[in-house]
């Protein structure tokens, strides 16, 4: 008992079910019923059409195997890389250090960061001071002119 398999749905066709049709080039369709062969002349692809096969297998739905289809999502495995400008060795080193010698260090390096941070805002202010000094011209101290004798009378 041969089944055959429908063209637009994917459906197999029973026995003494469905209709052939046979285009004049010779190649053969076999329809399950009247449903799909008028949606085929109708040029539907079958691929839009919700009930068919080929939809279902293009938009994943219902297969029997979901579980086992579902990809695995892949375990992050941790890696000691070396950092740029350091080794890897180096990093061990600070990662076995002592919490007190790693806090004494971080003192001492916040001390230099800030005492260098003065040091700069200090010449800073002095190259300011220089700037402001040469900008500023030389002042002359102006006396003021004695007020003139008013005269009486006219001025010929």
């Amino acid at each position: 008992m041969k089944l055959d398999v429908c063209h637009f749905s994917g459906y197999k066709i029973q026995p003494g079910r469905g209709r052939r049709y046979i285009r004049t080039d010779g190649k053969v369709f076999n329809f399950m019923n009247g449903k799909c062969r008028r949606s085929y002349f109708m040029h539907r692809n079958p691929r839009d059409v919700l009930w068919t096969v080929l939809y279902r297998r293009k938009h994943k739905k219902g297969t029997l195997n979901e579980e086992q289809s579902k990809k695995r999502t892949k375990r992050t495995v941790k890696h000691a890389k070396p950092i740029q400008g350091t080794t890897l060795e180096v990093i061990l080193q600070k990662r076995n250090m002592k919490p007190e010698v790693r806090k004494a260090q971080r003192e001492q390096a916040i001390r230099t960061a800030r005492e260098k941070a003065a040091l700069q805002k200090k010449s800073k202010q002095q190259v300011a001071q220089k700037a402001v000094l040469k900008q500023q011209p030389k002042q002359v101290s102006k006396q003021p002119k004695p007020a003139k004798a008013k005269q009486s009378g006219k001025r010929y």
